[in-house]
C-alpha cells in the first residue's frame, strides 16, 4: 500500500519542505542525484524518512515539466511556458447547491482553518504513464463538512476558472470551457481524496493547478480538476468535461482498471516517466484495498 489512512501516519512519516530539499541537496553531494547511481545503503538510510514507501517520488522537474492541462496547451511542456503569467491571486471559489453555508470564499480563508498533510501517491495518466508525487492539501472531508451539505447531495461537481486571456488553450475548440468535472458524494469523502495546495512542500506551481486542485489517487489522471473556483453539491450525477467530448472513450467514474482497454491503446501496463521500462497497472492505481468497497457489485466495465 502506497499511502496510509491519515489516521495511521506517524509524524515521522510525514516530509516537511526542508526534509525534501535537504535530501536533494544530500543526493546532488552524493553523486546520486546526478548520476542515478545508487550510493550508500547507509548513507541513503538516513533520508529514509523522506521516502516513507518503496516508491521513489519523481523528481520536481518531471512532474511539474511533463503534464496535461489543456488550457495551456496540449503538449506535455505547454503547461510550463505558457502558465507563467497566471494570476492566482486573488482567488476565489464559489460554493453553492445543496449546502447549508453557501458563500464566496476567498482561498486564504478557504484553507486557513485545515492544516495541511503530505502525502506521496501514485498519479496515473489514461494515457498510460504515470508518477509518484509527493502533494500537499487538506482531506476534502473535512472541507466538505464544514460547508454542511444537505442529505439530498448526492454529488460534488467541481469547475475550472475561465480565463481565455490568461490560459491559451481556452481559445481553442479543443474542449468545452470551462473545465468541470464531479464526484460521487463518498468518493469525494472517502480520506484519501485530497484537494492540493501544493507539491514537494512548495506553493501548488500554475502549471500543476494552482492554487487548488483536486487529487483522487485511485482514479486516472483526468478526475484532478485544476484551478478550482466553484465547487458544487448537486443531487444528479454531473457530466464531466472529457466525458462530454469523447463519451465513448470517457466515463464518469474514471477508475483505473487495467482490465478495460481505451479504445485506441491498453491499461494494462504504464511508463513511469523517468523509468526505461513499462510496469504493471494496478487496479484502482494499488489503492484496491482501500477503495474496492465503494464499487461493489458495480460493472467496472459498464462504469468506466
Amino acid at each position: 500500500m502506497l499511502i496510509k489512512k491519515p489516521g495511521d501516519i506517524p509524524s515521522s512519516e510525514i516530509t516537511s519542505e526542508n526534509l525534501y530539499l535537504n535530501r536533494r541537496k544530500f543526493l546532488a553531494v552524493a553523486g546520486i542525484a546526478a548520476t542515478g547511481v545508487v550510493g550508500s545503503r547507509r548513507l541513503l538510510d538516513a533520508f529514509a524518512v523522506a521516502r516513507p514507501q518503496e516508491e521513489k517520488p519523481n523528481t520536481w522537474e518531471e512532474i511539474t515539466g511533463y503534464n496535461n492541462y489543456y488550457e495551456f496547451g496540449t503538449d506535455k511542456d505547454d503547461p510550463a511556458a505558457n502558465s507563467k503569467e497566471f494570476r492566482t491571486k486573488p482567488w476565489t471559489v464559489k460554493v453553492d447547491g445543496l449546502v447549508k453555508k453557501p458563500a464566496d470564499y476567498h482561498f486564504e480563508d478557504l484553507v486557513k482553518p485545515y492544516k495541511l498533510e503530505d502525502r506521496i501517491y501514485r498519479f496515473r495518466c489514461v494515457e498510460a504513464w504515470s508518477m509518484v508525487i509527493p502533494w500537499r492539501g487538506i482531506p476534502l472531508a473535512e472541507m466538505i463538512k464544514t460547508f454542511e451539505p444537505l442529505p439530498s447531495a448526492k454529488y460534488v461537481q467541481f469547475t475550472t476558472i475561465y480565463a481565455p486571456n490568461e490560459m491559451p488553450g481556452q481559445k481553442l475548440a479543443i474542449l468545452q470551457w470551462p473545465y468541470v468535472e464531479g464526484l460521487r458524494m463518498d468518493e469525494a469523502m472517502h480520506p484519501l481524496t485530497l484537494m492540493v495546495t501544493g507539491l514537494y512542500g512548495k506553493t501548488l506551481p500554475n502549471q500543476n493547478g494552482a492554487p487548488l486542485r483536486l487529487i483522487v489517487p485511485w482514479k486516472y489522471g483526468f478526475k484532478g480538476i485544476k484551478a478550482i473556483t466553484r465547487i458544487s453539491f448537486v443531487d444528479k450525477q454531473p457530466r464531466n468535461t472529457w466525458q462530454i467530448s469523447a463519451p465513448d472513450e470517457y466515463g464518469f467514474y474514471a477508475n483505473v482498471n487495467p482490465d478495460v482497454d481505451h479504445p485506441r491503446w491498453t491499461q494494462s501496463s504504464e511508463r513511469r516517466i523517468g523509468q526505461f521500462r513499462r510496469m504493471k497497472t494496478l487496479m484502482f492505481n494499488g489503492y484496491a484495498d482501500r477503495v474496492a468497497s465503494l464499487y461493489a457489485g458495480m460493472d467496472l466495465r459498464k462504469n468506466f
